[in-house]
């Protein structure tokens, strides 16, 4: 069974990442959601790993906020595509975590997606392009959402637009 792993450093994490969960049902996509901190339980986020590797776990998103490094860590620990989504968890507003993410040494790459609930949705999105490039119903259905999208955007101009003849 292929699915998405989601991680996340703390429960305060939930509520964002909740719509990385949201996102992917809405496609159909399966995943699994825990929480794993990469410094206060290192040995359980490594256990989880390769037996979500073992149980079909395509793509990691993990989630953390400060410092805190959880994406990074999950990169050390599998080959897989690792996605991280930085929390607004501290005074610096989340750049700290950003920072630590994206900040990944040459050959442990970390997808780096932006701060908070709008880089848990993109989290879902990529996780879910790559899982496409395999199964072409969910291609579809991304390409789908995109038509959609852009139909909305032409009839929310269409409400409002004034334009000069």
């Amino acid at each position: 069974m292929k699915f998405v792993s989601i991680l996340m450093g703390s429960k305060s994490d939930f509520e964002v990442m909740n719509e990385c969960a949201k996102t992917l049902e809405k496609f159909g996509v399966k995943y699994e959601i825990l929480i794993s901190s990469a410094h206060r339980s290192p040995e359980r986020t490594k256990t989880y790993i390769k037996e979500a590797e073992a149980k079909g776990a395509q793509v990691f998103v993990a989630a953390a906020g400060m410092a805190a490094h959880l994406a990074g860590a999950v990169a050390s620990m599998t080959t897989r595509p690792v996605i991280g989504v930085p929390m607004d968890a501290s005074p610096l507003q989340g750049m700290d975590a950003l920072l630590s993410t994206v900040q990944m040494p040459g050959g442990m790459p970390v997808g780096t997606v932006a701060i908070g609930s709008a880089g848990a949705v993109n989290s879902a999105f990529l996780a879910m392009q790559i899982l496409a490039l395999a199964d072409a119903e969910l291609d579809a259905k991304l390409k789908e959402d995109r038509i959609l999208k852009a139909k909305k955007v032409e009839t929310d101009s269409e409400e409002i637009e004034v334009r000069l003849s």
